[in-house]
């Protein structure tokens, strides 16, 4: 395992390892995985649970025989922090795409606020987002979307363990989520717009932390890198 706390000396790629990234914005999984490549010469490298381009934090890369291991991490609960934006929607849930549609927020009280976050814990239904990674018939939903498609998407059962408002400041709600496996925050974010007879999507979004694992502990790509070229690491 390498990541901030826990660093060897010797280790074999190939073999298998497992790696603490913390992603940058405006860089897709798959780019990481792209980079990480690059960085240590080999093929086999997954990692467990996707963010978003615009989103941060926490990505666990399993690389040779430990990609086995991604089901385990991928089905731990996923920490997040945030920030939705109320009075508006988006195609996309969150500020990758414009605006589709604006509300007035002017009569939006923190009162509502709270008691609409009570509406998302437990186990809730929702549709992912058209613009995901999820794949109908083989191909990617982004892809359809970008084309003006509009396919049907089958609604999933997730479960909210955690959700605290930590500050309202309207237009933004900033937010701690704790959940299951599978969830989509930016639907939350569309949902709760709903809720509240308005609009709203996910303007920031953090990943902190995958089961007990802390992004605090994490490196960053260029962390990483320069740990490869200082070290005895071995890419074999």
């Amino acid at each position: 395992m390498i990541s901030k706390t826990d660093k060897t000396g010797t280790i074999n790629f190939s073999l298998g390892e497992v790696i603490f990234i913390d992603k940058p914005k405006n860089i897709s999984s798959f780019g990481v995985i792209r980079k990480l490549k690059r960085i240590v010469k080999i093929k086999k490298i997954g990692h467990a649970g996707t963010l978003d381009p615009l989103a941060t934090g926490l990505l666990i890369m399993c690389t040779g025989k430990f990609t086995k291991r991604i089901n385990e991490y991928q089905g731990m609960k996923k920490t997040y922090t945030g920030k939705f934006t109320l009075g508006a929607s988006t195609p996309s849930f969150d500020s990758e795409t414009e605006k589709i549609k604006e509300f007035d927020i002017s009569e939006i009280t923190e009162e509502q606020i709270l008691k609409t976050r009570t509406q998302f814990l437990g186990k809730i239904e929702q549709q992912p987002p058209v613009y995901s990674a999820l794949k109908i018939n083989g191909e990617r939903l982004y892809k359809k979307a970008r084309r003006g498609e509009n396919p049907e998407i089958k609604k999933r059962i997730v479960e909210i363990f955690k959700f605290e408002i930590k500050d309202i400041n309207l237009p933004e709600i900033t937010f701690l989520v704790e959940c299951s496996k599978g969830t989509y925050i930016r639907s939350i974010a569309n949902d709760f717009g709903k809720a509240l007879n308005n609009g709203a999507y996910l303007s920031e979004l953090r990943r902190t932390k995958i089961g007990d694992y802390d992004v605090a502990d994490a490196l960053t790509i260029d962390e990483f890198e320069k740990l490869i070229k200082e070290s005895n690491i071995e890419s074999l």
